[in-house]
C-alpha cells in the first residue's frame, strides 16, 4: 500500500530538518579552534598552510600556465613532484585533477610557457 503524497512530503520534510539540526548543532558544541574559526564565503580549505609555502611558477597553478594563463594559489592545494621533490600549487581541485592525468606532460608545456609568460613580464607585457 502506497502512502499518501502529503504523508511523503511531511516525511522528506522532517528527514531534512533533523539533517539540518544536527548540522547546526555539531558546528556550535565543535571542540577546540574549529568553533572560534570565523565563518566566510567560499569553498572552506582543510589545510591552508600555516606559513605562507612557495611552489613553482610563484605559486601560479601549473595548469593555468600550461595554457599561458597566470591563476593564484595559495598552496592549500598542492603536489610534490616525485622526480625532483619541487612543490606545485593549484588553486582548485578540479584544476589538480585535470594535472593529474598526466602530470609530465602538464608540467612539461608549463615550463616552456613559463618561459614565454616570464620574458613578456621582463619586457613590460602582461
Amino acid at each position: 500500500m502506497q502512502q499518501p503524497r502529503t504523508a511523503r512530503v511531511s516525511w522528506l520534510a522532517a528527514a531534512a530538518a533533523c539533517t539540518v539540526a544536527t548540522a547546526c548543532l555539531a558546528q556550535a558544541t565543535a571542540p577546540g579552534p574549529m568553533k572560534d574559526m570565523p565563518r566566510a564565503g567560499g569553498i572552506w580549505k582543510a589545510a591552508v598552510p600555516p606559513k605562507p609555502m612557495r611552489g613553482e611558477f610563484d605559486n601560479l597553478d601549473p595548469f593555468g600556465v600550461s595554457v599561458g594563463a597566470r591563476i593564484e594559489s595559495d598552496c592549500s592545494l598542492n603536489w610534490v613532484s616525485p622526480d625532483d621533490g619541487k612543490l606545485y600549487c593549484f588553486s582548485s581541485g578540479t584544476s589538480l585533477e585535470f594535472f593529474l592525468e598526466k602530470p609530465q606532460a602538464t608540467l612539461e608545456r608549463a615550463r616552456a610557457q613559463w618561459r614565454t609568460m616570464a620574458g613578456a613580464a621582463d619586457n613590460g607585457v602582461g
